[in-house]
């Protein structure tokens, strides 16, 4: 079989991590546009430019595929530490980076996931645990430093006070679907996280 190498031809032969990217993609344009329930192997092969047992070579069921399209959009809002040497800056710059990541997750988890989360008998919350809390490391670092700084109580930062900006960030876009503006970002840090632990 002669296979065509230009651009013009979508189904050009790809392999290993450019061909997963790409059927990940299409999974998530279909996820994005018809719902996990609308959401077909043989129709992710189309966007990708390729068949469907080629998906099927690369995802057992339709639950993983979704999971990993999900993990591979969350893989684009790395966190990194901004270490400005204030608790009250830092706090914000991470708030600023979750931002567009929690609007992403927003979408993902109304009614495009319902169907995902009946069948595979998951929450919202694990879901959320197994792309967002990794990142929990760097969040834990910028509050720790603070308190060796001796710019915080680091008595009074509790596991349920430490998240509370970021559960108040996601909550808020959640509600909204859009996301958080930067003075209500930082209204969180100056009136309700930073009161709490100084």
């Amino acid at each position: 079989m002669h296979l065509a190498s230009s651009e013009s031809n979508p189904r050009r032969r790809r392999r290993g991590a450019e061909l997963r990217a790409a059927l990940l993609d299409a999974a998530w344009k279909e996820l994005m546009e018809r719902g996990y329930a609308g959401l077909s192997f043989a129709a992710v092969a189309d966007r990708a430019g390729t068949s469907r047992p080629v998906v099927n070579r690369h995802w057992a069921t339709k639950a993983l595929l979704v999971r990993d399209a999900i993990g591979r959009v969350s893989d684009d809002f790395s966190l990194t530490d901004p270490d400005t040497g204030s608790l009250r800056e830092d706090t914000i710059s991470l708030l600023e980076q979750l931002n567009g990541a929690f609007t992403m997750f927003a979408v993902a988890m109304t009614a495009q996931l319902a169907a995902y989360f009946e069948e595979t008998g998951t929450t919202p919350a694990e879901l959320r645990a197994s792309l967002i809390d990794e990142r929990w490391a760097l969040l834990e670092s910028v509050a720790r430093r603070a308190a060796e700084r001796g710019e915080i109580d680091g008595t009074k930062l509790t596991p349920r006070i430490s998240r509370l900006p970021y559960d108040l960030l996601r909550h808020q876009v959640l509600m909204d679907m859009r996301p958080m503006p930067s003075q209500e970002i930082q209204e969180i840090v100056d009136t309700i996280y930073l009161p709490l632990i100084t």
